[in-house]
């Protein structure tokens, strides 16, 4: 009796260039579970389905090997369900429609509903903590209004386990069939190997001093930038219209000395004589002098008042 068997020994996954110093992650490192199924009338319902499920105590491997006694080709089913970190999950349909949205992470997910919240302005304009849901919000958290903050206690019953990935694949004895060995590429997550180096680049206290020498030149070339923005700006304009930009400038110098001054009305218009032969300087002068009459008046009551007592 031949023996018919899937050998499944992928070459790690890295990406980029790495040091040789550093050690791969090995292939079982990205999976949460890993399922075979072999023909149940072939194998019998307690024998066809492998399984391979990741434990805290889990040795990492760089493949994995499954044999079955047997002379007829048989087809299977390879259930992989990576190791998504941080965990995602898969959108309900109708969530996953309204944000474009099919497998992601809890934030990712609590973002773009944020996003989506912003572009439809559906955020309280009295009350900013509330969400008045248009009627996709309304049918998918059965609810016309709510709090933004009670979001991702409802998303909990709208997410669910992403979906594996499946493998159809056809384990051969015929001695003459070449495609006894299959390949599949699959995409994952990795973290990004500077993250790592940034991290302890930034937490290092001997780089510290390094770091704020380094925000302040950025600041002093940001100042000197805008500086030279200003004086270039003065420039071009004073080209274009020579008078009218220093007319401009006399009228804004003047409108900045009354503010500072604290000087009322109009002195450029005050200091020329048609401004006192309008209609209403005769009256303004009568008011001038009732008012000096006036103060006059109580100054030589005060004065008799004085001496009779």
């Amino acid at each position: 009796m031949q023996k018919a068997y899937e050998s499944y020994t992928p070459y790690t996954v890295a990406p980029g260039k790495e040091e040789p110093s550093k050690q791969k992650r090995k292939f079982s490192s990205f999976f949460k579970s890993l399922v075979i199924e072999l023909d149940k009338d072939l194998y019998g319902p307690d024998n066809h389905l492998v399984e391979w499920h990741r434990t805290p105590t889990t040795q990492e491997t760089d493949g994995f090997q499954v044999k079955r006694p047997g002379d007829l080709s048989v087809r299977c089913t390879l259930l992989l369900m990576l190791d998504y970190q941080p965990p995602q999950f898969k959108l309900d349909p109708r969530l996953a429609r309204l944000l474009g949205l099919h497998t992601q992470s809890r934030s990712a997910i609590v973002q773009a509903l944020w996003q989506y919240v912003k572009t439809n302005r559906l955020q309280d304009s009295h009350d900013k903590e509330y969400i008045n849901g248009d009627k996709y919000f309304q049918q998918i958290f059965d609810c016309p209004r709510l709090k933004f903050s009670e979001i991702p206690q409802r998303l909990t019953a709208l997410l669910l386990p992403p979906d594996p990935i499946v493998i159809n694949h056809v384990i051969s004895v015929d001695p003459s069939d070449q495609k006894k060995t299959a390949c599949y590429d699959i995409d994952v997550e990795v973290e990004e190997p500077l993250k790592g180096q940034m991290s302890s680049f930034l937490l290092s206290t001997a780089n510290q001093q390094e770091i704020s020498a380094l925000d302040s030149k950025i600041h002093e070339t940001i100042e000197s930038i805008n500086q030279l923005k200003i004086q270039r700006d003065f420039m071009l304009s004073f080209s274009r219209d020579p008078k009218g930009y220093i007319q401009d400038l006399l009228r804004s110098q003047s409108r900045d000395l009354k503010v500072m001054t604290d000087v009322a009305g109009n002195p450029e218009e005050e200091r020329r004589a048609e401004f006192y032969h309008q209609p209403w300087s005769q009256e303004a002068v009568s008011r001038y002098f009732y008012c000096k009459i006036q103060q006059r008046r109580q100054e030589l009551e005060q004065s008799l008042v004085v001496r009779n007592t």
